[in-house]
């Protein structure tokens, strides 16, 4: 018999048992039952570039930059890496710099608070704004699902807005802002990845970054700018300005990561908050300010070693990530271009009803098929045919049937990518039977 439960699910936060939480950790344990499939599953960098002797040479260049840059004594030094540490990071400074140096933003160090990755950035700034039960936030469809994780757990509710390929409708977030003030809520934010966004690969264009911009001055709204894939365009058309860059009303809070330009492992990102707030005693102070009150509470502080390797990193190459990112930069345009060529060669626009759209740059491409795509299909892709792959449904919200996968060019080899795209044929040919089959349709 077994052991009594000494707790009830019913008893915990509800979001313990949201489906939402468990995808992360779901879909990490596929990867792990399926060692030998072919993953176009993981956003993950690509790991050939790894070097594990740079975190030593970055550590060393941060310590001599303490030492001659800061001025500080070998007590200070020992002091900096080893202790508990400034809630708000001890890289601020250089944070700042490569903001200058890449993305044309201006903005006082003590404006950015490092964090436990670009999620604790997420969850830090959602608790803030989350001052009442009316609250809710806004995000473009489908979602990266660490955002709506983060906001179950904080009761705050996520009303979609529509995507599509413009990356924004404009319309329709001016619509479901107004819907949720007609109904007495309290839209605080709006998520958004303009650059490569994750899960759909989509941009926007800058006429609709300005147009966004505008609009959030007009409603009064906040805009949460998430950009990890910003430094990764596949083509020649270049970079386009963060909305950050172009905000002069102080609308975006920016939330910024180093996991995919310069170590995943260190779990450094940060966010950029700008903003005033105003106090009950007339003093004004800045939301950075108050986000690392939460953070002393949540984490108190970020690793200063693995603070002290994102600096050095940053040191190294002038404080510029496009400087640090060449290789990668080049592979994962390659990748992408072979993935784009790959489905076009396997499932032809006049015969085929694959239907996938091309982005400018990132990681992902959202293939849509004539057939509903969940968890129970992954499974058997991984055990029948060896390929791993995200199902769409994982970043919206409900239990509507969802008919796309997400395939990812990251941490594979072009060799990779035809093994899996030879896979996926497969896959796509016999379910596109099999459900045929189970409805009579010839």
């Amino acid at each position: 018999m077994a052991d009594p439960a000494d707790l009830h699910v019913a008893d915990l936060h509800p979001a313990v048992d949201d489906p939402t939480l468990n995808s992360m950790n779901f879909l990490n344990e596929v990867a792990q039952h399926y060692p030998e499939a072919v993953s176009l599953a993981a956003g993950r960098p690509y790991e050939e570039f790894f070097d594990v002797a740079a975190p030593h040479r970055h550590l060393e260049t941060f310590r001599r930059h303490l030492v001659d840059d800061l001025g500080q004594s070998p007590t200070q030094v020992h002091r900096t890496l080893f202790q508990y540490g400034r809630t708000k990071g001890i890289v601020h400074h250089l944070v700042a710099r490569h903001l200058v140096v890449d993305e044309g933003v201006t903005v006082d160090p003590e404006a950015i608070v490092v964090t436990v990755g670009c999620q604790e950035a997420m969850f830090l700034v959602l608790r803030a704004l989350r001052a009442d039960p009316r609250d809710v936030l806004l995000a473009l469809a489908p979602t990266y699902v660490g955002l709506t994780g983060a906001a179950r757990l904080l009761d705050l509710p996520v009303l979609p807005v529509a995507g599509g390929p413009a990356g924004v409708d404009l319309a329709d977030l001016r619509e479901q802002v107004r819907r949720a003030r007609s109904a007495g809520l309290r839209p605080r934010a709006c998520y958004v990845m303009p650059d490569f966004a994750n899960p759909s690969g989509v941009s926007m264009g800058l006429a609709d970054r300005r147009r966004l911009l505008d609009l959030a001055a007009e409603e009064d709204l906040l805009l949460l700018e998430d950009n990890p894939y910003g430094l990764f365009p596949a083509g020649d058309a270049g970079r386009l300005p963060t909305l950050k860059a172009l905000d002069t009303a102080r609308r975006v809070v920016y939330l910024g990561s180093f996991a995919k330009t310069v170590l995943p492992g260190a779990r450094v990102g940060y966010v950029v908050a700008d903003q005033r707030v105003a106090g009950a005693d007339g003093s004004v102070s800045l939301l950075a300010d108050q986000l690392a009150r939460i953070k002393s509470m949540v984490t108190v502080n970020t690793s200063a070693i693995a603070q002290a390797v994102i600096g050095g990193a940053l040191l190294a190459h002038g404080c510029s990530l496009v400087a640090a990112t060449v290789r990668e930069r080049a592979a994962y345009a390659r990748n992408l271009r072979h993935l784009l060529d790959g489905l076009a060669r396997r499932f032809p626009a006049d015969t085929s009803p694959v239907r996938w759209k091309a982005p400018a740059g990132g990681f992902f491409v959202v293939v849509t098929v004539p057939f509903t795509v969940d968890d129970v299909l992954l499974h058997r892709s991984a055990r029948e045919y060896g390929l791993l792959w995200t199902p769409m449904a994982h970043f919206y919200d409900g239990t509507a049937p969802v008919d796309a996968l997400r395939l990812s060019v990251s941490a594979v080899t072009p060799e990779q990518i035809d093994l899996g795209l030879d896979r996926l044929v497969a896959l796509v040919a016999d379910e596109t039977a099999r459900r045929a089959a189970s409805t009579g349709v010839r």
